[in-house]
């Protein structure tokens, strides 16, 4: 494996009724909260008007900024920025999911930025400070509340990018898995792809020596794909609720990658569709993983294979290593479509009359990928095969 420094301040608070610790956490760091969330579903369930009593009973001054978009954007941030800035904002607090907690990154950021947001996301600047934030999560899907990256939608260029700094780990998460009761199926089933997609995408690479990261990311699989059925079954069984929203910490917390660098790749191929067409992330995680894995299953068929034998279950003898990978994928596939994920493009009515926008947003920083780099063409017919 190769060197590495492992370094993860946030906080984890997980469990049932642990909201109250708020009143704990947030104090030390000011008064005046910038409160943020999506489209009013806290609202419905009641977690609103509970943050908003604590709040209350450690005397916050509260500012709201609500209307989070799933795939977040940056007008938005924009508008959060803007209230930090005139209203002299000590603390931001993420009420929601990955989307939320990805826009209040940016913000957080922005705020202690002159220029525009945006700067900072496409790596114009560099990212020198940031406002402290909180998060109470409400689904399992992103790992955003326990890491440091952000993926932020330009709307009106189409643009769509990650982007991360040591500056935007939450100060402190705050997991119930109560809170993710009423996150509806469909939701569910996309928190569950995107969980999975970032154990692939950490499983793809080419360091040797990693028999450990190797075993904690399987061990990820096949958790998740072990309750995942339980739960869509059964949305508001405390136990599967909980063990899906662990694992989706422990996907993307830095714990599974120490010592290399996954691949990458298809999420930067999904992020150019979703900044085209606005689809679900995990719904094009569902469609084009498995396509870009058997676009790839000749860079590294023993690595496929292994994948494919400790998580699939498939039967290696008398298969050649490329063999056994192809069914592992075609076992994965076959997974999601049993749980409810979309299978092609067209399941979103998309067609090839933007294929090549798509690719050339995916190219936009030239050739990428860990695993293995693609090019222009590379992305094109991935895109094809997901049609």
């Amino acid at each position: 494996m190769n060197n590495f420094t492992f370094w993860n301040p946030t906080k984890l608070i997980f469990g049932k009724d642990q909201l109250e610790q708020l009143k704990m956490e947030l104090p030390q760091y000011g008064k005046k909260v910038l409160l943020v969330y999506g489209g009013g579903s806290i609202k419905k369930n009641g977690l609103y008007n509970t943050v908003l009593q604590y709040l209350t009973e450690i005397d916050a001054e509260v500012f709201e900024l609500a209307g989070v978009e799933p795939n977040p954007r940056l007008s938005t941030v924009r508008k959060g920025v803007e209230i930090c800035k005139q209203n002299d904002i000590d603390f931001l607090l993420a009420v929601g999911g990955g989307s939320v907690i990805d826009c209040t990154k940016a913000i957080a950021a922005g705020a202690k930025y002159d220029g525009d947001t945006w700067d900072l996301v496409i790596k114009k600047a560099k990212i020198n400070d940031a406002l402290p934030f909180g998060t109470v999560l409400t689904l399992a899907a992103t790992g955003s509340e326990m890491n440091s990256g952000s993926v932020i939608t330009n709307w009106e260029t189409n643009e769509k990018h990650g982007w991360g700094s040591p500056f935007v780990f939450p100060k402190f998460s705050i997991l119930d898995p109560v809170n993710t009761y009423t996150v509806p199926k469909d939701q569910t089933i996309y928190g569950i792809v995107d969980i999975m997609s970032h154990v692939f995408e950490h499983y793809f690479h080419q360091t040797e020596n990693t028999p450990l990261q190797d075993r904690m990311c399987e061990s990820v699989l096949l958790t998740v794909m072990e309750t995942a059925p339980k739960l869509l079954k059964d949305l508001t069984n405390y136990e599967h609720r909980e063990t899906i929203l662990y694992n989706g910490t422990m996907a993307l917390n830095g714990i599974l990658n120490m010592g290399y660098h996954g691949d990458w790749a298809t999420h930067n191929i999904e992020h150019a569709v979703s900044a085209v067409y606005d689809i679900p992330h995990g719904g094009g995680l569902a469609i084009l993983f498995p396509n870009w894995m058997k676009h790839n299953l000749n860079v590294n068929p023993t690595r496929f294979k292994k994948l494919a034998v400790n998580v699939f279950g498939i039967d290696p003898n008398g298969k050649t290593a490329k063999e056994v990978g192809l069914a592992g994928i075609e076992k994965l596939r076959e997974f999601w479509n049993s749980i409810g994920a979309p299978s092609r493009l067209a399941d979103y009515n998309i067609d090839d009359s933007k294929l090549e926008i798509m690719t050339e947003k995916a190219m936009v920083n030239g050739e990428f990928g860990n695993f293995t780099k693609l090019n222009h063409e590379d992305v094109m017919a991935i895109y094809t095969s997901s049609l």
